[in-house]
């Protein structure tokens, strides 16, 4: 039994692999072209294992969900619904649990889901092949095949693992859901240059595992399987841990500015009360019961309420949202990362051009195109298909097709005879240059001329420049021939007459030019990612008006370091020849330089890169894997439904921010007066459990702010969470909210002489009386008169300031130990909360020169 080198299975250069003979490869496998021995093959099933992409190792389905508990946030909310519950209030427990264990099995369900699509990928690959064993053709199982063995491919066939072709005929391979390429690739055995191994798009002598075979016939030696191919590179990408994404990093960060807040109020209030007042158990129930005062208990019940109803009003926009809290990224979202096809083209090739060596559109061209294509017997490919469905030229009953000379591999070209007009024609058409090879003469204007150096140079610069622009092209010529021959060959391929061009093109989209209009004006910038090369890419561009700043290739990405990367991806918007590898290093690079992105694709080589975005988007007619990835479905591939949905995205976020803003300041301030509250007066400024009535009756009247009204300017730019821009506004309008409590201990201490149950009664109803209404304010940079609130958040709030004030003069105030204050009080509290209102519009105003952005 031989030794199996270590270089098999992907240590091998691609340089051994790619740019020499097919022998060198052979022998770096150790293998032969009479195959392997079916003992040797076991052997090497034992050293690599079976040809199988990746498999996530599962944790015990316990482990996964406590893992979900890590979140700073959660632990907060589970601590605070644990001294709500022995404090006696137990439906504020019970919401907050619900909210924590729904969030949690949301979370889990995505990674099942995750799973779920790397399921989809193994399924695509063929359970068969056939392979050399001990010297013959023998059919076996596709998880059997091992790095060594030569497999026979021929049409229809799905290839089973990365291989080397050794020999091929006529070999046509479709990639383009791994590479993104526009048109079917032929491969050869020949080598390829050392500068081409950069990119996996330009491996012409090299086949992947999940691609297909269109036409054609090769023999292929097995370099790689399972995971060590390109196919279960990708497969192990889309098992790999989703990094976090924008606002699951602002949501922890939220959680940890939080958590500093409360550790120090708790240790500030206990310590103090426990020195100086009161005994240390009622100090430490008093001073947990602030720390859930300034607990956003409720933030998962609004965000839920608010991605649900944004999930609701995007579907009816033609936007699916799979992953609710993906809407937040949706809507900061300041860069979408696309493939070209499908995006800004119609991801199907179209006849484009049919025109003469002068760039004049000529019907003859399409005319003898359309002859050649309708009568060819041969298998239809993209740019015959395209031809017939471009349109139908004149043709009578008697068109007759009398023979035939098959399209090959050498000369590129296929001809037929037919009997047209009167005349019997022999028409052919393929690749230019071979096509110009066969040619004598030229029809122009009608005339026939001699095909001479000047013309043929001038078809030449013709062929050039349209392949520039990223036109694929054929080249189209005919003859008149004997009319009493019934067999025709190769060799009656001379003496042609060349017409002209035929042009074909993945066509814009009708709606690309509005729709990139649309995104600029929402803030969003587009950069093409794509495996395609960058001529076809850049012709895309023109027509649709896409200005390019910049176009980076993926072999000179691979030259790059980090530092070099991040300064070019902001600089460039065009990025051709990439791999599925490179696309996600570019995005990375995006996120680290700030920026919150977004990437849309539909094809199996886009299902890493939508691991990495903070925001995956597919369409209704992407591949399985592709849409079970993505976070969001377009139902319609048009980025003008993906601008709707941006802005639906960021109205959510709106609404989020809107809860987190007022409750962070107005919590902050009250708690905060508290604390300081309690330092001097002889009892505790509220009790423990008037703190948890405020705290719930303030949260229940924030419940309507999902359901609030959207400033049209807020959404006209991408919104993310800023943990330094909402410490700062705690910081800024906490203390305008405590200047007002202290006002208010003043006047009950001093002015009315208030006892321990009057001072804590009026300052309940005074400071559930401001944190609620200021949210007119807070909701809005513009003055709150500017900008309508919605009819149940405006009722909400009422209500609750209706029940704060109405609660001491009913039975349920003695349950609380409130008494009833008198009249004059409460005209003091309205008069205070006038002139609250006043004074936080004028800090909005001084705030958000310092936030411009926000």
């Amino acid at each position: 039994m031989s030794v199996i080198p270590d270089a098999v299975q992907g240590v091998i250069p691609n340089e051994v692999l790619l740019c020499g003979p097919p022998e060198k490869a052979l022998r770096a496998v150790q293998s032969s072209p009479s195959g392997l021995s079916s003992a040797e093959a076991q052997a090497r099933i034992s050293r690599y294992g079976a040809n199988d992409v990746a498999k996530r190792k599962r944790r015990p389905l316990l482990l996964d969900i406590l893992s979900k508990f890590k979140n700073p946030l959660i632990i907060i909310l589970l601590i605070a619904s644990g001294v709500s519950f022995f404090l006696g209030e137990e439906t504020d427990a019970i919401i907050i649990i619900i909210m924590v264990f729904f969030s949690v099995l949301l979370d889990f369900f995505q990674e099942y889901k995750a799973e779920r699509a790397a399921e989809a990928l193994k399924a695509r690959i063929a359970t068969k092949a056939t392979v050399l064993r001990d010297g013959t053709e023998q059919i076996v199982d596709f998880s059997s095949i091992v790095p060594g063995d030569i497999l026979k491919l021929s049409a229809g066939d799905v290839i089973p693992a990365d291989a080397r072709v050794l020999a091929a005929n006529d070999l046509l391979v479709d990639q383009s859901s791994l590479t993104g390429e526009s048109f079917p690739v032929l491969k050869t055995s020949a080598p390829i240059g050392n500068e081409d191994t950069h990119s996996i798009g330009t491996w012409s002598n090299y086949l992947f595992m999940g691609t297909g075979v269109i036409t054609g016939s090769a023999t292929a030696v097995v370099v790689k399987t399972g995971s060590a191919t390109e196919y279960g590179e990708i497969v192990k990408k889309t098992l790999a841990e989703r990094p976090p994404t924008e606002f699951e990093t602002g949501l922890h960060k939220f959680g940890m500015l939080i958590t500093k807040v409360i550790v120090v109020l708790v240790a500030f209030v206990f310590i103090t009360q426990t020195l100086f007042k009161n005994p240390w158990l009622e100090s430490l129930l008093f001073a947990i019961a602030l720390a859930v005062g300034l607990t956003p208990e409720l933030l998962p019940m609004i965000l839920s309420i608010n991605l649900t109803r944004g999930a609701v009003s995007m579907s009816k926009k033609g936007v699916i949202v799979k992953r609710l809290s993906s809407i937040e990224n949706f809507g900061a979202m300041d860069v979408l990362c696309s493939d070209k096809t499908g995006t800004l083209s119609e991801n199907r090739i179209v006849l484009f051009k049919h025109v003469d060596i002068d760039g004049r559109e000529s019907e003859r061209v399409f005319e003898h195109a359309y002859l050649n294509s309708h009568f060819q017997s041969g298998l239809h490919n993209l740019l015959d298909n395209a031809i017939l469905s471009h349109g139908n030229p004149v043709m009578s009953g008697k068109d007759e097709k009398i023979g035939e000379i098959s399209f090959d591999f050498n000369r590129k070209r296929v001809s037929v005879v037919v009997r047209h007009k009167g005349s019997r024609l022999l028409v052919t058409k393929g690749a230019p240059e071979e096509v110009f090879k066969a040619c004598t003469h030229y029809e122009r204007d009608g005339r026939v001329v001699a095909f001479g150096a000047m013309l043929r140079a001038k078809a030449e610069a013709e062929y050039r420049a349209l392949s520039t622009q990223g036109f694929m092209m054929l080249g189209v010529a005919y003859k008149r021939v004997a009319p009493k021959r019934s067999r025709y060959t190769v060799l009656d391929e001379d003496g042609l007459v060349f017409l002209g061009f035929v042009g074909f093109l993945d066509p814009p989209k009708e709606s690309a030019k509005e729709s990139l209009r649309l995104l600029h004006e929402s803030g969003v910038e587009l950069k093409i990612l794509t495996g395609d090369n960058d001529l076809v890419t850049r012709k895309v561009c023109e027509e649709i008006g896409f200005e390019i700043k910049g176009v980076l290739l993926g072999k000179e990405i691979e030259a790059m370091d980090d530092a070099e990367l991040a300064q070019r991806v902001e600089t460039t918007n065009v990025f051709a020849r990439v791999t599925p590898s490179q696309k996600n290093r570019i995005m990375l690079t995006l996120k680290k330089n700030g920026h919150v992105v977004g990437f849309m694709g539909d094809g199996i080589n886009d299902t890493p890169s939508m691991r990495v975005a903070d925001v995956s988007i597919s369409v209704d007619n992407a591949v399985e894997i592709a849409k079970d990835s993505a976070d969001i479905i377009l139902l319609k591939q048009d980025l003008h439904v993906l601008k709707e949905g941006v802005l639906e995205g960021r109205k959510t976020f709106g609404n989020t921010m809107k809860y987190v803003m007022m409750g962070l300041s107005s919590n902050f301030g009250n708690m905060f007066s508290a604390a300081v509250a309690s330092l001097f007066l002889p009892f505790l400024p509220m009790l423990p459990i008037q703190i948890l009535l405020n705290n719930l009756l303030y949260d229940f009247s924030q419940v309507t702010i999902p359901m609030d009204n959207v400033d049209k300017e807020y959404v006209g730019r991408p919104k993310k969470m800023n943990i330094k821009f909402v410490r700062d506004f705690m910081l800024f309008f906490g203390p305008v909210s405590s200047l007002f409590d202290f006002l208010t201990f003043f006047v009950l201490l001093v002015v009315f002489g208030a006892s321990a149950a009057l001072f804590q009664t009026g300052w309940f109803i005074e400071s559930l009386c401001t944190q609620t209404l200021v949210i007119f304010a807070i909701r809005t940079r513009q003055p709150f008169f500017r900008s309508a609130p919605s009819i149940a958040l405006a009722a909400s709030m009422l209500l609750i300031v209706g029940i704060a004030v109405a609660i001491p003069y009913t039975p349920v105030g003695a349950y609380f130990q409130f008494t009833p204050p008198p009249f004059s009080f409460l005209m003091v509290v309205l008069s205070f909360v006038v002139v609250y209102f006043a004074m936080a519009e004028l800090m909005k105003w001084w705030f958000y020169k310092k936030y411009p952005q926000y």
